[in-house]
């Protein structure tokens, strides 16, 4: 966990720089909002289907290592059903992208509808090289190779800063496109080398059996629930579409504290608790289960403090990591009250994730999807009410108790399964 956390801090702490270059040279302009809403369709692709299958792969690959299965012909199966979901992504992206900006950003000029699509263009080749990286990251992940599967995300952030400065006037509007796309490459073949060099990668005719039947079985409600929960993106993208030009970038700033938090963690917790719980969970449930919620206190705790100290500083952070050339003081003061809302939620949405990550290795996909579903209503809910008052910080707030209201069901759930376990032990 700690290996993870520091390689983590760096990654983040270069993207923290890439962001301050980016918002140096585009400020809160057409050029940078067109490139987050071509992106949004991908990582939404990714979010919902490649990372979900990722969740789903390792525990039910673990089951196979420890019962001396076929794992290069479970390998097979999983990597043969991420080409195809990347593959038919590409095609239904492409052939869409009118339909989703007519309905999410109607009443833009030509201009910025042919922005968004040439930069959508450019970046969806990454959904097959992203789609292969969850999965060859997963393996790393499984052996143990931490080191490994966390250090490539420093490769996309170093090409874009290439671009960025050296590629930035060739390129012009289509240069975060372009780098983005060749990050992707780069860290796609720093991680097939890795697992080759580790023989981790063994791929034969792909089989059906137990392990990945139980694996196909469980992905429509992961799924499910993870396009569920992505829908609060789209959700939040249709009506920030409907406010100033700038406002997602800002929505999209004040969320790069927050989310670097909840990345440090997750990413030191998650990647190595999903194998971990995994196995507890073959062992002794209930071991796993008081594992779990020892974590949930010292996450709960330690959040709770950060946010504190991180809410009394957030006008000073912004003004020093962003404040400069084309951004504003004023840009400085929206983004920072907005990045205050959504420090709130962190602690709360640490816990969701982590209480995602075992129930996803004990396989209880179902109650999540149901989760989902309740969360995206009362985020439109949310939303239609508080930006008619709030505007763009409206969607912030809706989004913090959005949070916080799921991390209590999540935790409610969690907690009677625990209690049924002991009551039938």
């Amino acid at each position: 966990m700690v290996t993870v956390a520091l390689v983590t801090f760096v990654i983040k702490g270069l993207a923290f720089y890439k962001e301050t270059i980016i918002a140096g040279s585009f400020g809160l302009s057409e050029t940078l909002d067109t490139f987050l809403v071509a992106i949004l369709i991908p990582t939404f692709i990714q979010s919902v289907f490649l990372n979900s299958l990722k969740h789903l792969f390792i525990p039910n690959y673990i089951s196979e290592l420890k019962n001396n299965g076929n794992k290069s012909g479970f390998q097979s199966i999983v990597f043969l059903i991420t080409f195809i979901v990347s593959s038919l992504s590409i095609i239904l992206a492409y052939f869409f992208i009118d339909l989703f900006l007519e309905s999410l950003y109607a009443g833009h000029s030509e201009h910025y509808y042919h922005l968004v699509k040439t930069q959508l263009f450019i970046i969806l080749p990454c959904l097959i090289l992203w789609g292969f990286s969850t999965v060859v990251s997963g393996l790393l992940e499984v052996e143990n190779r931490f080191l490994l599967a966390t250090i490539y995300e420093l490769f996309p952030l170093i090409s874009m800063l290439f671009f960025l400065f050296f590629l930035k006037d060739y390129f012009g509007n289509m240069v975060l496109a372009y780098g983005t796309l060749a990050g992707s490459i780069v860290g796609f073949i720093f991680l097939i080398i890795s697992a080759i060099i580790f023989k981790d990668i063994t791929l034969s005719k792909p089989v059906l059996n137990s392990n990945s039947r139980i694996m196909l079985t469980q992905l429509p409600p992961k799924i499910t629930s993870s396009f569920l929960s992505s829908m609060n993106t789209f959700i939040d993208q249709f009506f920030v579409g409907q406010l100033v030009v700038g406002s997602l970038a800002a929505l999209n700033y004040g969320n790069r504290i927050p989310a670097f938090g909840v990345t440090i963690v997750i990413m030191a917790l998650g990647s190595v608790l999903l194998p971990h719980f995994s196995r507890l969970a073959n062992k002794d449930l209930t071991m796993a289960y008081n594992y779990l919620f020892k974590i949930l206190k010292l996450v709960l705790v330690i959040g709770i403090i950060a946010v504190i100290f991180g809410i009394f500083l957030s006008d000073y952070i912004v003004e020093l990591w962003l404040e400069r050339d084309e951004f504003t003081h004023e840009d400085t003061l929206k983004v920072s009250n907005i990045q205050k809302i959504l420090l709130i939620n962190v602690p709360f949405y640490l816990c969701t994730l982590i209480i995602v990550k075992f129930l996803t290795s004990i396989n209880k996909n179902k109650f999540m999807a149901k989760i989902s579903f309740v969360n995206l209503l009362v985020n439109i809910t949310l939303n239609f009410i508080l930006i008619k008052k709030y505007d763009v910080y409206g969607l912030a707030l809706s989004t913090t108790f959005v949070l916080i209201i799921s991390s209590c069901f999540y935790f409610g759930y969690t907690y009677k399964q625990f209690k049924k376990i002991n009551y039938e032990n």
